[in-house]
C-alpha cells in the first residue's frame, strides 16, 4: 500500500491526454486491489490497519510537496496545493474505509461481488471527495489564498476534450472514474490468482 501511495504521489507529475489524466490515475486504483485483498485473507481489522498505513504515508508526501516550491509563468507555487493535499487525504481515507465495509457486507456471495462491488462505490466516493474539495469553486473555506492555486481547474473548456463547455475539473473528474472504472474491473484478475494462490478456500 506505502508503495503504491508514493509511486501514485510521483506518477501524478506526469500528463496524458492533454492533462485529462496522469500516470498516477493509473497505479492507484491498485489501493482499493490491496485493501480488498487483505480483508478476504486476514479480515477487516488487518485492511483497516494497512488503509491506516497508506493514509499516513499520503499525508507525509502531501506534506513534503506542500514545502516543495516551484516556478513557472513569472509565479512560484507549491508543488502540492493545500487543497489538493487535504482532498487526497480525505479521500483516501474515507473511500478506503467504505470500501472495507462494503467488501463485508458482500463478502459471503460469488467471489467477485464483494471486490468489484466495494471497489466501484469506493473508487466513486474517492473521485467524488477528491475533485469537489481540491477543484469545485463551491467550496470557499480554504480562502482566496488556496484558491488562487487551483483556480486554473476553473476554466471553461470542451467536456472530456469533444462536448459541450465545463469547468476543467468536471472533465478530469469524469476522466478519473472512467480509468477507476476500468481498473476495478482489470483487478478482478489479480484479486482472483493471488487469493487462489494464498488461499484457496476462499477463492469460491
Amino acid at each position: 500500500m506505502a508503495a503504491i501511495v508514493v509511486a501514485s504521489n510521483i506518477l501524478v507529475q506526469f500528463l496524458l491526454l492533454d492533462g485529462l489524466l496522469t500516470w498516477g490515475a493509473f497505479t492507484y486504483p491498485l489501493a482499493f486491489l490491496v485493501t480488498d485483498l487483505m480483508n478476504r485473507l486476514y479480515g477487516p481489522r488487518q485492511a483497516r490497519q494497512v488503509v491506516l498505513i497508506g493514509f499516513i504515508v499520503g499525508v507525509f508526501c502531501s506534506l513534503v510537496g506542500t514545502q516543495i516550491t516551484l516556478q513557472g509563468d513569472g509565479y512560484t507555487y507549491a508543488a502540492v496545493a493545500l487543497r489538493v493535499a487535504v482532498a487526497s487525504g480525505t479521500a483516501f481515507l474515507v473511500a478506503q474505509l467504505v470500501d472495507v465495509a462494503i467488501f463485508n457486507r458482500f463478502k459471503e456471495g460469488s467471489w467477485w461481488r464483494a471486490p468489484l462491488i466495494s471497489t466501484i462505490i469506493g473508487s466513486a466516493l474517492d473521485t467524488a471527495l477528491f475533485f469537489t474539495i481540491a477543484f469545485s469553486a463551491s467550496i470557499t473555506f480554504f480562502g482566496p489564498a488556496a484558491d488562487a492555486e487551483i483556480n486554473w481547474a476553473w476554466e471553461s473548456v470542451p467536456f472530456l476534450l469533444g462536448g459541450p463547455d465545463a469547468p476543467l475539473w468536471v472533465s478530469l473528474a469524469v476522466a478519473d472514474w472512467m480509468v477507476k472504472l476500468s481498473m476495478a474491473l482489470i483487478a478482478l484478475i489479480p484479486f482472483r490468482f493471488i487469493v487462489m494462490r494464498f488461499n484457496p478456500a476462499q477463492s469460491l
